[in-house]
């Protein structure tokens, strides 16, 4: 009684002080009721919110509510600490380490006392059940009706106020204007769920939380209770610890605004759903922020206040004083812990063993932990199995040297338990034990329960010193014995000694045929003749043909790295002859190396494999089968399997002998359809198992049964096996003393049942009762849960009441759903989720261990993957992903399967590209790591953008690697997308050998930039002076890295580095700059290189200074020298003139060239042009046929070749079908003559045209003229349209229109062919005459014929589409035309798309040609996206651009780095390569800010580029600034040799001052060819005029070489040799120096010097004297025709070119129309000199009727054939061109129309015909002459669209200006020396 009187008197008097201001509190409300009915409680949410703010003045209801709570205070925190202490009180006795279970124990014990009372037997009853059923089916449904109207009046504010609450604590994170955000927890992320619609489903996770059944233990051997040693087994084994005391904290600060919450909404609503919260918010919205803080705080200090008592844990019952007497000072040890009576078995209940545990720690570890006895007997009852664990974790050493004395094992005294023990804690060594000893072995496996043991015996290899190893097994000059050679020392060799292998075995061809007499060693030949051809590399080209050979793995050793090579890079072939090839496999899965293989290949084709896995002879005597490979035979080999397996006894018994195989008796029977006699119990046979006979109950009381035998007789003999086991308790128990058959006393207990007696007097078995199971069944709750666990005697009742009720939320819960309005279940959704949110609030205090987080995760999860399926705004999963990101990581790793985990990873590449650099750089490192393990995985099928993976790879690079350097392995797909910028990012790796063996593996394949950045990078943390102080080795150390380091790190590589790593090298890419310094830092350091090291040099051998070269005169090295300088002429790659005089050329070659043997004349080929045609006249046809083969690769002139074939054509048929002769002569051909091809038969020339295609030089324009002509007048030319489609271009017109109709019907592939624009424009006419109105495919079909469609035609497509996408499918048509678009065609897109809405949307679509041709005042209305567009589209097709005119390029690149925002700040290497080819065109300015750091490591880059002349002065300006080369007086040959052809932009002034000493005529030569390189090249052939630089090239050779300077003594050098003209220009030398040149060399080089565009008339007509020959010109020409001139035919007048205007018009009359309409094509390219009249007279040839008929009849394509000449149409005429004539004239024709007719002919309506080519050709003397309203016509074209007219009527890079005598001499000289041969 004394037990309970204290609380109960605490609580009475706790009662009666309640009482008490309850009843002040009475009266009070009695008097004023009035008031607080009409205003108090309507005005309660502002007074509530004025208390909480802490004001002074709230009114009579503030000062109310302020006495009200303070009275009621006390009493309530009185009330709550006597309800805790009662709580603690009862839980006193078992100290909890939880405080929130402490809370539920007393609530527990309860249950527990009813479960213990008779309740269970009415619950169980009839009526119960039948009450139970009619509530269900007749008061459920008003019942819920009732409740669901309660719930929403009840629930709906508190759930309200509570959200409000928390979402003021709570602040939800969210994107700013910069797209960043902090990233969010778990319950910030459901906050943000619940106000984004995201289905939140907790229903499952809250039944985990509070239902969840405990685990039931399990014991080994069971496979699905295997754990590690780090495992717990069942309890929990750490120390009993005092649990820390936390407390919510109310000092938050930094609450969310008003606007963030619930009340925006609320205030903003029209309607108030609450007025009590409406009220709220609307108080709360007076308040400013400080005092929102206030009284978040107050209210927080009196939820604390309240809850504080609660959330404590219980004082410590040691340490709390109590007013009560102690009834026994006895411990608890000697009252409950009597340890001496547990080592009898059965005598200790687990309970107590759990309690003594926890509760007499120390005295546990001494009684039990180190008593073998007790432990061994306690752990055979399953529920103490923890027990194991325990032990070991409180004292591990200690125990593990108890338990663990292996050499007192024996099989009497070994037990099963403390075997599993050992193993896990002490698994070294007691492997080292059974594999060391066989009696030890013998011990442990002797029982059956420790087969689960697989111990690893294999030895593991020995460590072998591989510097001692090869020293010892490559000993070469000791390989006497070929035959004790084994592969595998080849190998060791190989792979640790190669070049010395190579160098000493490989080169022995000798030594290597006799290691071949081995077969093993047949790879060995493969692998010398490989290496000798290409020196070893890190890493040498792959050659999957040689390495991957698997038809010889079979038999010879392969090593482990070939195997993962060929895997890598060969997996189809991998998987089809290793992982299929089961010997194969079997051998190479034995190396330790190569265990790989087992999981690579685990998905082999089983179908291949069924012979070598199912061998059913071996499984005829007992062994171990594999248990997959046996479901493979099962299922694969049906019929064998049965007929080997299932219809054999001795099989089946062995095979069920394992107790995972007694599937395999349903299978069988399954397979033989046994008869209806066949079965468990009757005696009958299954397949083998005779439960009749096998099944001998009654004799296990003698001899247990084997586990295998005990499952079957359960599975197939249940009946007799409950009646005879589970029904005799001796049995039993018997039966599961043994571990592995404690399953049976499980399953016995929910089939046994007592005996009872019926009224008949036999004897009936009835069930055990079980409340759980049995009121389950009677509710008819069927629910997946076993109750058979908690049937057990002994089981918790609580736990099985737990289960009962889990199972009946689960039943009920889809009734409530459909019950409950849509109103009702929003609300409890969110009350639900507003409770988990404060559930884990509470975890992250650590006040409740429910394991929220956990419980929650596969919910959330779950939820979150099926919002992102269904969701389609992206602004809210761009929210999910950049501020939730390590949320979801979190989750993600949690989800249940990889597919649902990828799912999420799919989402960041479905991100818009606005987006993704926020969201990725938000995104945590796992999730970057999944990102790259998928887009590995799968990037051939995602289809990304460029753009895309281009910003992919920028945020991976300069976010994330810098974070995290390991993710660098996975990036090496996305290295090639890389820029620059993202490369120098990288953070150091140069200590890293994986990374630098990635990036060496993969630079070769990656871009120049991206070479010169990882360069770049290198060198950032390289030491410069420590580069040449390392080792000999460092190149090769480093690998292909260290090829592209820029020059000024570079040049610090030592010689002897340089040498040693030159197979590094030379396998790379190098600039020339660095070759040149390769080469000269060798051959000038060395004097004695060898060989070989010569002949890898190769062409850089031509970089060298011939003086160093010819020290080698005399020696074997100087052929190779030889060999490499003729290598560099074959390949194109010029050499100075002293190169070929001092090391290629003899003296005796030019005096006497007729004693050239054949083989020297072979060796000289490639210098032969060089010589001249006097040289070539003196060689005979002897000297000349054996060396054919070389010389027709040759590239001599039209006039040497002449000379060559006039000589050797003797020994050709050329006429002859069949014989190849005319193809054999290669570049020769241009030396045949007209006359020659004109007579050759049709077959010939079709036969040799394709080949004579391809030769550099190949047909002269009068050859081109004479095939075309011969070929196209017969009529079975649309038959050899693929023979003569090389020519196709350079025919003429009138050819074409001949056959246009044969054309269109007989070539099939008329529609493909590169027709000129002239040409698609007759054939187009002709294709679409039926066609009056083209439909989209219509036009798309015509293929390259579409080029020739007129403005008429396409502007009715265009009207009758009128949309984007077939538009955009016209304008992707046209853009991938093979052939340029006519300028007319380009401006009458343009004119009419502007028309259409869309027009910008097409800009992606225009390509190059057409959206160039837009006009600047449209391309300057751009916006960012559309320019950056345009931007694009000039950097892929740069051609187009360099056509415009400079004024027009400068304006578009001004506008297009402004609207970029890259016009302020420096000038970075970045902005500069993003322009591509308009990086050198932006302003002045900005150029001037150009980063010089790039400027200094890339100049050999920004030499490619085109300069005018304002950007040649600022680079020579910065090539003398201090931070680059400084000036140019203290330049050194290593600069020179760095500025290379930016020299000639230094100003002559400047050039002065460079040291005399530094510019050698070697020097200027290889200036001038660096120079003639650049002008060849794509760039420089378009963006520079050729007379630009040469003044300043001539200024250099003229000062340098002593020219202009006065009292200079006498040089040698100033008469040029021949050779130094063709290297430098003859131009660029004084007259009186060519002069001066001996009659011999000046003759070779005639024909050079003619060419030479640079000479002024009167210095060419002064050097032609020195011929002698030069008579009457015209007559010469006219008596090498033999012709009249009425005779002459196209192919004269097209060898003629500009000496047609020397014909008087007179005679132009009498020509033939016809075949001078056929040479127009070429004649109308000339920027002719001809007269007026004698134009006039041409176009009279041309408008005959046998040519293109009357003026007015031509069309566009006759002005665009005819060319120049149309300058010469009559006034009367060319005034009444339409606009359709008009397109056609050429912009050439349009400059040469004289100044006063232009301005009388064409009007201001025809001018404004004119596309913008027309318009800029106009000259300024005809601009002059035009009236203003014509120049207006004129501007608009120039710039239509524009309110200011621009003239953009400058220097047009389209056509070709050069001055008429040139042309005029150097024909006549071309003419004088095909007369002269």
């Amino acid at each position: 009684m004394s037990r309970m009187s204290a609380p109960t008197e605490r609580i009475a008097v706790d009662s009666t002080n309640l009482d008490t201001y309850l009843t002040v509190f009475n009266s009070l409300f009695s008097v004023y009721r009035p008031a607080l009915i009409d205003s108090f409680i309507e005005t309660l949410p502002q007074t509530l919110i004025c208390v909480l703010v802490d004001r002074q003045h709230c009114g009579w209801q503030g000062d109310l509510t302020s006495i009200v709570s303070s009275a009621l205070n006390e009493q309530v925190l009185s009330v709550i600490s006597s309800v805790k202490a009662e709580a603690c009180m009862s839980t006193s006795n078992l100290q909890m380490g939880d405080s929130t279970m402490a809370q539920l124990s007393s609530l527990q014990k309860m249950l527990t006392n009813v479960l213990s009372s008779d309740l269970p037997f009415y619950l169980q009853s009839d009526n119960f059940v039948a009450l139970w059923n009619s509530f269900m089916d007749m008061a459920f449904l008003p019942a819920m009706s009732f409740m669901s109207d309660f719930m929403l009046r009840a629930l709906q504010t508190p759930v309200d106020f509570l959200n409000l609450g928390l979402q003021f604590g709570i602040e939800i994170p969210t994107l700013d204007q910069s797209e960043k955000c902090q990233q969010g927890d778990l319950k910030q992320l459901i906050m943000w769920g619940m106000n984004h619609n995201v289905s939140w489903s907790f229903g499952q996770s809250l039944l985990d939380m509070f239902l969840a059944p405990e685990t039931p233990p399990c014991v080994f051997p069971n496979p699905e209770c295997q754990a590690t040693g780090s495992i717990q087994f069942g309890r929990s084994a750490t120390t009993s610890v005092n649990t820390p005391t936390y407390s919510l904290t109310c000092e938050q600060q930094n609450l969310n605004q008003l606007n963030e919450t619930l009340c925006a909404a609320i205030l903003g609503a029209t309607s108030q759903e609450s007025y009590v919260l409406y009220q709220m918010c609307q108080a709360l919205s007076t308040l400013s922020q400080t005092e929102v803080i206030k009284v978040w705080r107050n209210m927080c200090h009196m939820i604390k206040n309240v809850s504080l008592p609660l959330i404590e844990p219980c004082g410590d019952p040691g340490t709390t004083q109590s007013s009560r007497i102690a009834r026994s000072t006895l411990s608890l040890s000697k009252l409950l812990c009597d340890y001496q009576n547990w080592t009898v078995a059965d005598a200790v209940d687990p309970a107590l063993v759990t309690m003594c545990s926890e509760n007499d720690h120390a005295a546990f570890i001494l009684a039990v932990c180190n008593n073998v006895e007790a432990v061994q007997v306690l752990v055979k009852n399953p529920s103490n199995a923890w027990v194991w664990e325990f032990c070991a974790n409180v004292s591990d050493t200690y125990i593990v040297n108890l338990y663990c004395s292996y050499n007192m094992w024996t099989a009497e005294t070994i037990d099963p338990s403390i075997v599993t023990f050992c193993w896990y804690n002490d698994m070294e060594r007691f492997q080292f034990f059974l594999c060391d000893s066989i009696p030890f072995f013998m011990v442990v496996f002797s029982s059956e329960e420790n087969n689960w043991l697989r111990p690893n015996c294999s030895e593991p290899p020995p460590q072998i010193a591989i510097n001692t190893l090869v020293a010892e097994s490559c000993k070469y000059s000791e390989w006497k014995n070929i035959r004790a050679i084994t592969s595998e020392q080849i190998s060791v060799c190989i792979q640790n000694d190669e070049v010395r292998f190579i160098n000493e075995v490989c080169v022995n061809h000798t030594f290597v045929t006799e290691l071949l007499l081995n077969h093993a060693n047949a790879w060995v030949e493969q692998y010398c003749t490989y290496s000798i051809r290409n020196p070893p590399t890190s890493p040498p080209p792959l050659s999957m043909e040689v390495w991957c050979n698997y038809s010889k793995w079979t038999n010879v050793s392969v090593d482990p790295s070939v195997v993962a090579l060929c895997w890598q890079y060969d997996q189809i072939g991998f998987h089809q002859n290793v992982c299929c090839n089961i010997p194969l496999y079997d051998k190479l899965s034995l190396h330790v190396d190569n265990q790989w293989l087992i999981r690579e290949c685990s998905d082999n084709d089983t179908t291949n494999v069924l012979e070598q896995v199912c061998i059913y002879s071996d499984w005829s005597h007992p062994t171990i089968v594999d248990m997959t490979e046996l479901a493979l035979c099962a299922d694969l080999d049906t019929e064998n399997f049965t007929r080997n397996v299932c219809a054999n006894a001795t099989v089946l018994q062995n095979l069920l002998a394992n107790l995972d195989n007694t599937w395999l008796l349903e299978q069988c029977s399954n397979l033989t359809a046994a008869g209806p006699g066949g079965g468990a119990g009757n005696g009958g046979g299954l397949m083998g198992f005779r439960p009749a006979e096998q099944c001998q109950y009654s004799s296990w009381a003698l001899v247990l049964p084997d586990a295998a035998l005990l499952a079957l007789c359960w599975d197939y003999d249940q009946a007799n096996f409950i009646s005879f086991i589970c029904a005799d308790s001796s049995m039993l128990t018997h039966i599961i003393r043994e571990a592995s058959s404690l399953w049976v006393g499980t399953l016995c207990a929910t089939y046994t049942a007592p005996q009872t007696t019926s009224v008949g007097g036999s004897n009936e078995t009835t069930p055990q009762p079980c409340l759980t199971r049995d009121l389950a069944k009677k509710l008819n709750w069927t629910c997946s849960t076993d109750f058979s666990t908690f049937c057990q005697p002994g089981a918790s009742q609580l736990q099985g009441l737990r289960v009962l009720l889990r199972c009946g939320i689960k039943i009920i819960q889809p009734r409530l759903e459909n019950l409950m309005n849509t109103q009702v279940t929003l609300m409890v959704k969110r009350a639900t989720s507003l409770w988990v949110v404060l559930l884990l609030a509470l975890e992250e205090s650590h006040l409740t261990s429910l394991r929220v987080t956990e419980n929650i995760q596969l919910s959330v999860f779950d939820s979150i993957v099926i919002y992102m399926d269904s969701e389609t705004n992206f602004d809210n999963k761009h929210v999910l992903l950049q501020c939730f990101g390590k949320v979801l990581t979190s989750l993600m790793q949690t989800g249940r399967d990889v597919p649902t985990n990828f799912f999420l990873i799919k989402e960041y590449f479905r991100i818009p590209l606005s987006h993704l650099r926020s969201v990725l750089s938000a995104a945590d490192s796992i999730i970057v790591r999944e990102i790259l393990l998928y887009y590995n995985r799968n990037y051939a099928t995602l289809q990304l953008t460029d753009d895309y993976l281009h910003t992919m790879v920028s945020v991976l690079f300069q976010i994330h690697l810098p974070r995290d350097i390991s993710l660098f392995p996975d990036m090496g797909l996305l290295l090639a997308l890389a820029t620059p910028s993202d490369i120098l990012s990288i953070p150091p790796l140069q200590n890293n050998i994986n990374a630098l063996s990635i990036i060496n593996f993969s630079i070769k394949n990656l871009s120049r930039e991206q070479q010169q950045a990882f360069g770049r990078w290198f060198s950032q943390s390289m030491s410069l002076p420590n580069m040449t102080a390392g080792s000999l080795s460092f190149i090769r150390d480093t690998g292909n890295l260290i090829a592209y380091l820029p020059f000024k790190s570079f040049q610090y590589l030592s010689p002897a580095q340089l040498l040693d790593g030159l197979d590094v090298l030379m396998s790379n890419p190098l600039g020339l700059l660095k070759q040149q310094f390769i080469a000269q830092s060798l051959i000038g350091t060395f004097g004695n290189l060898t060989v070989d090291q010569i002949r890898r040099l190769g062409n850089l051998s031509c970089l060298a200074h011939p003086s160093q070269l010819m020290a080698y005169a005399g020696t074997e090295a100087f052929s190779v020298i030889q060999d490499n300088i003729r290598t560099c002429a074959v390949q194109g790659f010029s050499v100075p003139s002293n190169m070929i005089s001092s090391l290629v050329l003899k003296s005796s070659d030019l005096q006497f060239p007729s004693s050239l043997t054949p083989q020297r004349v072979s060796e000289l080929g490639p210098f032969l042009p060089l010589l001249g045609s006097s040289v070539l006249q003196q060689l005979t046809s002897a000297q000349l046929m054996p060396a054919l083969s070389t010389l027709a690769s040759v590239p001599f002139t039209p006039a040497q070749a002449c000379v060559i074939f006039d000589k050797i054509s003797a020994n050709f048929s050329l006429a002859l079908p069949g014989s190849g002769h005319l193809s054999r002569l290669g570049s020769l051909v241009s030396g045949v003559k007209v006359e020659t091809l004109w007579a050759l038969p049709t077959d010939v020339l079709l036969e040799a045209l394709p080949a004579l295609s391809l030769q550099t030089p190949g047909l002269t324009p009068p050859q081109v003229n004479t095939i075309i002509s011969k070929l196209w007048a017969s009529s079975s030319v649309s038959q050899w349209m693929d023979k003569v489609k090389p020519l196709l271009s350079s025919t003429p017109l009138l050819s074409v229109i001949a056959q246009v109709p044969l054309l269109l019907i007989k070539d099939t592939a008329v529609h493909t062919r590169l027709w000129n624009t002239q040409q698609a424009k007759a054939l187009f006419k002709e294709a679409v005459v039926s066609h009056p109105s083209l439909s989209l495919q219509e036009f798309l079909s015509l293929g390259t014929l579409a080029t020739g469609v007129n403005c008429l035609d396409l502007r009715q497509l265009f009207q009758n589409l009128a949309s984007l996408s077939p538009l955009r499918d016209i304008m992707t048509f046209l853009r991938e035309q093979p052939v340029s678009l006519h300028p007319s065609l380009k401006k009458c897109v343009i004119e009419e798309l502007y028309e259409f809405d869309f027009f910008s949307d097409l800009l992606g679509d225009l390509g190059s040609q057409i959206a160039l041709s837009l006009p600047l005042s449209t391309i300057k209305k751009f916006p960012q996206d559309k320019m950056d567009s345009l931007r694009k589209v000039i950097i892929q097709d740069p051609y187009y651009f360099l056509l415009l005119p400079s004024t027009k390029q400068a304006v578009l690149v001004d506008k297009m780095v402004q609207r970029l925002n890259m016009h302020t700040g420096l000038y970075t290497e970045e902005e500069f390569r993003s322009l591509g080819v308009m990086a050198t065109f932006v302003t002045d300015k900005m150029f001037q800010k150009l980063d010089r750091s790039f400027f200094v490591d890339g100049l050999e880059f920004l030499q490619r580029f085109c300069y005018n002349a304002s950007k040649r002065d600022l680079v020579a300006d910065m090539l003398q600034e201090q931070g680059t080369f400084g000036p140019v007086k203290n330049w050194t040959s290593e600069t020179l040799n760095q500025v290379d052809r930016f020299l000639f932009f230094l100003p002559k002034d400047t050039i002065q001052l460079i040291p005399l000493g530094l510019m050698s005529l070697e020097r200027i030569e290889r200036l001038f060819l660096s120079q003639q390189k650049w002008e060849r090249e794509e760039f420089g052939s378009l963006c520079q005029k050729p007379s630009e630089l040469f003044e300043k090239k001539q200024f250099v050779l003229q000062f340098f070489l002593g020219f202009l300077r006065i009292g200079r003594a006498p040089y040698t050098g100033l008469i040029p040799s021949c050779e130094s003209l063709h290297v430098t220009q003859p131009a660029a030398w004084t007259i009186d120096s060519l002069r001066n040149m001996p009659q011999a060399a000046f003759r070779r080089c005639l024909e050079l010097i003619g060419q030479d565009p640079f000479f002024s008339s009167s210095e060419l007509l002064m050097l032609l004297t020195k011929t002698k020959e030069l008579k009457s010109l015209f007559s010469t020409v006219l008596n090498s025709t033999r012709k009249t001139p009425s005779q002459l035919d196209s192919s004269t007048f097209v060898a003629l070119g500009h000496i047609v205007c020397g014909i008087d018009a007179p005679i132009m009359r009498i020509l033939d129309p016809v075949e001078f309409s056929k040479a127009v094509l070429w004649l109308g390219r000339l920027n002719l000199s001809c007269s007026e009249q004698q134009l006039q007279a041409l176009i009279g040839l041309l408008s005959h009727n046998l040519a293109f008929g009357p003026v007015s009849s031509w069309e566009s394509e006759v002005f665009i054939e005819i060319g120049a000449i149309a300058a010469g149409l009559p006034d009367i005429a060319m005034s009444a061109l339409v606009r359709k004539q008009i397109e056609g004239i050429t912009p050439l024709a349009i400059s040469l129309i004289p100044a006063g007719k232009f301005a009388v002919v064409f009007n201001q309506a025809q001018i404004r015909m004119f596309t913008y080519d027309q318009a800029i050709a106009v000259t300024e003397a005809q601009r002059s002459a035009l009236s203003p309203v014509q120049q207006t016509a004129l501007s608009m074209v120039l710039n239509p669209w524009e309110d200011k007219p621009v003239d953009f009527r400058d220097r047009s890079l389209g056509v070709a200006m050069h001055p008429c005598l040139f042309f005029y001499l150097s024909s006549i000289l071309i003419m004088l020396l095909f007369s002269l041969g």
